[in-house]
């Protein structure tokens, strides 16, 4: 494999403490002085504007941010994939990337197109699918390793993953997404208790345009095993979207993992994860003709709460209408949420 790691003595000079997450800083700084194009995807940040549509006690902003484009509108059927080349592999990678390593498993990249203003790509060093039944642990490892400054996410392969074919996690600043700022508040105004115990609590929540279930723990074993329990009843939860997607919405296969986005935030000595089921990939106006398309591609950074619009036209004519009936098309279904909600909460007892 060739060596993307970048030597200590050029890391050195960037950090200023020895914790993932200060190394983590002390790489962008470091790739910023030496990479053109990350240097310039970080330029046109500050070109991003912000509109914000205000709710029953949260917000939902979206961001214009040109730099996204090629994400947004990523072509992710199996055709396509295996025509490109996987660019997370690092031989692929550009000249002038490097990155921390992890565990000698995964490098720590820097996201050339970033959302956040510190933006990072996690990725396994092999060529491997996206998969988190397996990855599950590395991320709450990732999550508490960076929890000084960052919020770590996932992306299944047929929600959001411009690289289904790779697996990788990413992170961003604590508390740029709205729902870092407002769990406590939306959790204690419209969350269900599925359980409490002194190892785990698990929430559900349905009146925030998304419904979600959230595992609060200490204990990484315990969430280990609440998530297997929520794999396990998502995968026995027909959604709407199998029954009605639109058939251009390639990247579904229901074969594969169920479909779900997650953040993973650490504080305070204890996870919080919160778990995003899916019914679809993308909105029906992703897929309109003409004037009536909308090129939004929600992913776990738009669930929490910033919609990415690279095309300013969009950014300029999105309505909360259009909001509203994205995050109904993708998310699951009341139905099938309340059957998820019915065998999580048989399933979570004695965790």
């Amino acid at each position: 494999m060739i060596d993307r790691i970048i030597p200590e003595r050029d890391l050195i000079p960037f950090c200023t403490g020895e914790d993932l997450g200060s190394r983590a800083r002390g790489l962008l700084l470091q790739q910023k002085a030496t990479w053109e194009l990350l240097r310039n995807g970080y330029a046109s940040l500050d070109t991003v504007r912000t509109r914000a549509f205000e709710f029953d006690g949260f917000v939902i902003k979206v961001q214009y941010n040109p730099g996204r484009l090629t994400s947004s509108s990523a072509k992710v059927d199996q055709q396509s994939i295996r025509e490109r080349r996987c660019f997370l592999c690092p031989r692929n990678l550009p000249a002038e990337q490097r990155g921390l390593s992890y565990h000698d498993e995964y490098l720590i990249l820097c996201n050339p197109f970033p959302i956040f203003p510190e933006h990072f790509t996690l990725s396994y060093k092999e060529h491997s699918a996206q998969q988190i039944s397996s990855s599950f642990e590395t991320l709450l490892n990732l999550s508490k390793e960076l929890s000084k400054n960052y919020t770590v996410f996932y992306n299944g392969p047929k929600c959001g993953a411009s690289a289904p074919d790779h697996l990788h996690f990413q992170a961003g600043d604590k508390q740029f997404m709205p729902i870092d700022r407002e769990y406590e508040r939306v959790k204690g105004a419209f969350a269900d208790q599925l359980v409490s115990g002194e190892v785990i609590r698990a929430y559900s929540v349905e009146k925030y345009l998304r419904r979600f279930v959230s595992l609060e723990s200490k204990d990484p074993h315990a969430l280990l095993r609440a998530f297997a329990a929520f794999y396990k009843a998502l995968q026995g939860v027909s959604t709407d979207g199998d029954k009605s997607r639109d058939p251009r919405d390639e990247s579904r296969d229901p074969r594969g993992e169920p479909m779900m986005n997650i953040l993973s935030f650490y504080d305070k000595e204890e996870w919080r994860v919160i778990l995003f089921p899916r019914a679809k990939h993308r909105p029906s106006f992703f897929f309109l003709e003409g004037e009536g398309r909308i090129l939004l591609s929600p992913a776990a950074v738009d669930l929490g709460g910033v919609c990415i619009t690279p095309l300013e036209r969009d950014f300029e004519r999105i309505t909360r209408e259009n909001v509203i009936q994205m995050f109904s098309e993708i998310s699951l279904s009341a139905e099938a949420f309340g059957g998820l909600k019915k065998r999580l909460s048989k399933d979570l007892v004695g965790l």
